[in-house]
C-alpha cells in the first residue's frame, strides 16, 4: 500500500471510488473501521486492506505510513478529516477527500502552513464537491475584468445516499455563511434567489458549501455567496439511518447535475456560465480517482490547494460527459 489508500471504501460512494480505481488500473489498498466489510471488499477487489479507527493518532500514523496519497471517502468528514489530515502531515502523505462540508475546508486552511512545511498537499473536494463548481468559478472569472462578486448555485436532483444525508446535516449545522470583503461572515439574508440552469428560473436557497473557501482561494473574488435548488427527495427527512445506501445506477443516470456561476466585475458587467455533468455520485468516482492518479504522478503543490489551482480550470471538463456553457 505504498501508492493510494482509500479510506472509507466500504461506504456507498467509497465503494464506487474503489471500483473506479480498480478499473483505472491504479495500485491501491482500502481501509476503514469495519473489519468484516473491509475483508469482503478486499476479497472482491483483490486488494490489500487495513482496519483501523481514527481515535488514536499513533495508530493512524502507523497504518498510513508508506502511502503516497490518502483519499478519504468516510463521512461525516467532520469526524474523519482532522485526524487523517494531521496524520498525513506528520508522515508525509498527500490528503484528498470528497466532502462538501465547509468546516473541513476551513480546517485545511488552518493546517495549510504545517502541511506546506512538511511538503504535503491538502486537497479536500475532489468529487462533485467541489471540482465542477471550483473549475466553473475559475472559468467565469477569466471572462470578467477585476471580478468583485461571485454567486454559485447548485441544482441537486435525485435521491441522496445515507452518508451524504448525514454530511448535509454538518453543512446546515455550520450555519449560514457568505464571504464579504474576503472574510467569512454570518449571512442574514435568507431569501431565495432565482437562477436559470437551462430550463427556466428556479428558486435557490442560500447554503454554506465548501466553495465559500475554495472559490476564494481559486479566484480571489472577495464577495461570494452559495445557493442550492433541491428537486424531488434530494434532501430527505426523518430517520436517516433508514435510508438506502444510495441511488441505483438507473436513478443516477436519470438525474444529471448542474451548477451555475455568476460573476460581477468592477465595471458592473455580469458573466454567467453553467456546468452540466453526470449525476454527482457517478461524477465523483471519476474525478476523485483521476485526481489521485495525477497526484501520484507528481501533480501536486504543498499546503491547502483547490482542484482548479492544482489541475487547472479545465480539469472538470476532462471528466466524461461534462460541459461548460457560457451564457
Amino acid at each position: 500500500m505504498n501508492n493510494l489508500m482509500i479510506y472509507g471504501a466500504t461506504g456507498y460512494t467509497g465503494g464506487l471510488v474503489a471500483k473506479r480505481a480498480q478499473t483505472a488500473g491504479i495500485k491501491f489498498g482500502i481501509a476503514g473501521r469495519d473489519g468484516p466489510r473491509l475483508h469482503a471488499a478486499s476479497a472482491e477487489l483483490g486488494v490489500a486492506h487495513r482496519t483501523f479507527r481514527l481515535d488514536d493518532p499513533a495508530v493512524v500514523r502507523k497504518h498510513i505510513a508508506g502511502t503516497s496519497v490518502l483519499l478519504n471517502c468516510a463521512g461525516p468528514f467532520a469526524r474523519t478529516a482532522e485526524p487523517l489530515m494531521r496524520a498525513c502531515i506528520e508522515v508525509g502523505v498527500h490528503y484528498l477527500d470528497i466532502t462538501a462540508e465547509i468546516n473541513v475546508y476551513r480546517l485545511a486552511e488552518g493546517l495549510s502552513d504545517a502541511a506546506a512545511a512538511a511538503g504535503v498537499m491538502l486537497l479536500p473536494g475532489v468529487g462533485w464537491d467541489v471540482v465542477p463548481t471550483d473549475c466553473l468559478a475559475a472559468h467565469v472569472a477569466r471572462r470578467v475584468e477585476r471580478p468583485q462578486r461571485l454567486r454559485i448555485a447548485l441544482q441537486v436532483a435525485g435521491s441522496m445516499s445515507r452518508g451524504s444525508a448525514i454530511s448535509a446535516g454538518e453543512i446546515i449545522g455550520a450555519g449560514l455563511l457568505a464571504r464579504a470583503g474576503g472574510a467569512l461572515v454570518a449571512k442574514t439574508d435568507t431569501r431565495p434567489v432565482f437562477f436559470d440552469f437551462g430550463v427556466g428560473e428556479v428558486a435557490c436557497a442560500p447554503l454554506s458549501f465548501g466553495d465559500l473557501v475554495t472559490a476564494w482561494r481559486s479566484t480571489g473574488i472577495p464577495n461570494i455567496e452559495m445557493f442550492v435548488h433541491v428537486a424531488g427527495d434530494a434532501f430527505p427527512i426523518g430517520d436517516l439511518s433508514l435510508l438506502p445506501d444510495g441511488p441505483s445506477a438507473e436513478e443516477r443516470d436519470s438525474n444529471r447535475a448542474r451548477a451555475i456561476a455568476e460573476i460581477i466585475g468592477i465595471d458592473g458587467s455580469v458573466r454567467r456560465s453553467v456546468i452540466e455533468t453526470l449525476n454527482g455520485y457517478s461524477y465523483t468516482p471519476l474525478a476523485a480517482v483521476e485526481a489521485a492518479r495525477r497526484v501520484l504522478s507528481g501533480d501536486h503543490k504543498p499546503g491547502f490547494q483547490t482542484p482548479a489551482l492544482v489541475f487547472g480550470p479545465g480539469f472538470a471538463e476532462t471528466i466524461a460527459d461534462t460541459c461548460i456553457v457560457d451564457l
